[in-house]
């Protein structure tokens, strides 16, 4: 230790260590103003945003961490400037450095990009009922990359943001009530007004609105079949699955307890007997030959 001590300053050290402590406190003084920064004008920010109409999952992303992390990392640089440190090259580094990250994450970015503009653009939100990708359930969780959908058959779903972006999607919940539309056939010999009756019966009887109340239309008129259609309301998407296969047992109990024929398709084909003309036919020609031959 001694040995150590003779090959050292320590004069010098501590005189180095008294001048460069100002530059020490005024980098710790800078980064304690910018948490303060942050910390007094987070709720202010939170405010503004929420009245602007951004949904309160967005806020907390912009809030709680990027914007954080920005005036972190902002209050980082300039502690270090006043120790010294180059700040330039550090930032022209980390510039390098991103555009290497950003090239290597393009489709993470992506999905970013598409979160922002679901939190923008609120094509659904947390709790709504949305069929996107084949997939239908309940959006349970929406972050900056994913969309997470709770499934009727309870199995959870995660969809990349860009996915739903670029996708068709249909919000069963937006506008609270909702139609659902349960098709069926009857055959061409049966009364419309009869089976509209009979199963505007059984489904009166089903958990629907009265207001708009159920119908029954043709929808056209198929190769085999007269299609009907039964439109009944409900108040929220999430019995929708459930109405639906109770309309559609209800309609088929109705019609058969009516009589009336659900008929399965088929095709129709009319065969003329030709035997007897083509028959006609030859005998004109072979006796027309014998004349000839006999004149």
């Amino acid at each position: 230790m001694d040995r150590l001590l003779s090959y050292l300053d320590v004069g010098e050290l501590a005189t180095r260590a008294v001048a460069f402590l100002p530059q020490v406190v005024a980098a710790l003084v800078v980064f304690v103003v910018f948490l303060l920064l942050y910390r007094v004008t987070r709720k202010p920010l939170s405010g503004l945003l929420r009245r602007a109409g951004f949904h309160e999952k967005l806020v907390e992303l912009l809030v709680h961490n990027i914007y954080r992390y920005t005036v972190t990392i902002f209050g980082l640089v300039m502690a270090a400037d006043q120790l010294g440190i180059n700040v330039g090259a550090a930032l022209a580094g980390l510039g390098v450095a991103g555009i290497a990250i950003g090239f290597a994450a393009q489709d993470a970015l992506a999905n970013v990009m598409s979160g922002f503009l679901i939190f923008w653009d609120k094509p659904f939100i947390v709790g709504d009922w949305i069929t996107t990708e084949d997939e239908y359930g309940q959006v349970t969780d929406i972050t900056l990359r994913t969309t997470r959908i709770r499934t009727p058959r309870n199995t959870y779903v995660v969809i990349p943001n860009k996915t739903v972006i670029d996708s068709v999607l249909e919000n069963h919940s937006k506008h609270g009530e909702i139609r659902i539309d349960v098709p069926v056939g009857i055959a061409y010999k049966e009364d419309i007004t009869a089976a509209r009756e009979a199963i505007l019966a059984a489904v009166r009887k089903l958990d629907i609105r009265t207001d708009p109340a159920p119908d029954v239309v043709v929808e056209k008129l198929g190769s085999s079949s007269i299609d009907l259609l039964v439109r009944v309301w409900i108040d929220e998407a999430r019995s929708e699955r459930g109405i639906t296969w109770a309309t559609t047992e209800a309609t088929k109990r109705a019609l058969d307890e009516a009589g009336i024929e659900i008929p399965f398709p088929h095709l129709q084909l009319v065969l003329e007997d030709v035997r007897t003309p083509a028959a006609d036919r030859l005998a004109a020609v072979l006796g027309g030959g014998g004349e000839a031959r006999g004149a």
